[in-house]
């Protein structure tokens, strides 16, 4: 009787055991999800720049009116020779930053006098006449308004190379003209006017900081010719340059306002907690 009762009683066991339920794996949930998320935003700018400029002559005339025991129609002669140092120049600007390759800006620079000396050859205005000669020195200086465009060409380890190009105008002052002729020494008052410019600028700039930037670039500008001196009363004069073709190399800095520029945010680590994980559901399985 009692091994009937043993073996009744392992094989309810064996049953339960059977019945048992089936535990599907556990899943371990992913970790939090870690995002770059680049601070870049476009706005307004602020720039300010120290440059060095030399310009060419495109040419020179002024007007003669003959003189005494001379022809008396009015008649046009030029420079022998001209020449034109380097000089100094500052300048300013505020721009805005359209896309992460486009912006724009509005630079106002001022050019420190550049001192010019010229040479002439001709006849004495007296009876008669006879060769004379002069060397004739000036200066001029200039406020140039400019409305530019740039292409930014992509960033790379910080630095930005860029493209663009202007148009506006320049104030053009010239100095007195002092004429040192064998005759005597004759001065014209200097003129001063308003002149069509438009330049190309290529450069680079390189981040300092995520709001501030190093710019470096050159810069060829135009400038149309105008009135250069005014006549002397002694037969010659007003005079006129043919414009300008000016060179400039320019340094300055860049300020990003409002935040972090476009080309020197530095990515930020976000980590992303997404909500607890719930397993999908999975009904119960009996072997």
């Amino acid at each position: 009787m009692v091994p009937l009762v043993a073996a009744a009683a392992l094989g309810l066991a064996t049953a339960v055991q059977a019945a048992d339920l089936y535990e599907p794996p556990v899943v371990v949930p992913p970790p939090p999800q870690i995002i770059e998320k680049p601070v870049a935003i476009g706005g307004w700018y602020l720039r300010g720049d120290i440059n060095y400029h030399w310009a060419d002559l495109r040419g020179t005339e002024y007007i003669t009116y003959g003189c005494p025991g001379c022809a008396p129609d009015p008649d046009t002669d030029d420079f022998d020779s001209t020449d034109l140092k380097g000089a100094l120049s500052i300048g300013g600007g505020v721009g805005y930053q359209i896309t992460r390759y486009l912006r724009t800006d509005f630079t106002a620079d001022y050019w420190f006098d550049a001192d010019f000396r010229g040479t002439t050859t001709g006849v004495s205005c007296t009876p008669g006449g006879g060769p004379c000669s002069s060397v004739d020195t000036s200066a001029f200086s200039a406020l140039l308004l400019m409305a530019n465009a740039y292409v930014d060409l992509g960033t790379y380890h910080g630095v930005t190379p860029y493209v663009g190009a202007g148009i506006g105008g320049a104030y053009v002052q010239w100095d007195d003209l002092v004429n040192d002729a064998t005759t005597g020494l004759v001065v014209h008052e200097g003129a001063s006017n308003w002149r069509f410019a438009w330049a190309l600028m290529a450069g680079a700039s390189y981040c300092l900081t995520e709001n501030l930037q190093l710019d470096a670039g050159y810069r060829f500008t135009r400038i149309e010719g105008g009135r250069m001196f005014e006549e002397s009363g002694l037969g010659v004069g007003p005079g006129f340059d043919d414009g300008f073709n000016v060179h400039e190399v320019r340094a300055g800095l860049r300020y990003a306002l409002g935040g972090p520029s476009l080309h020197c945010s530095v990515p930020r680590v976000v980590a992303y907690d997404p909500p607890p994980y719930e397993p999908p559901y999975e009904p119960p399985i009996y072997k």
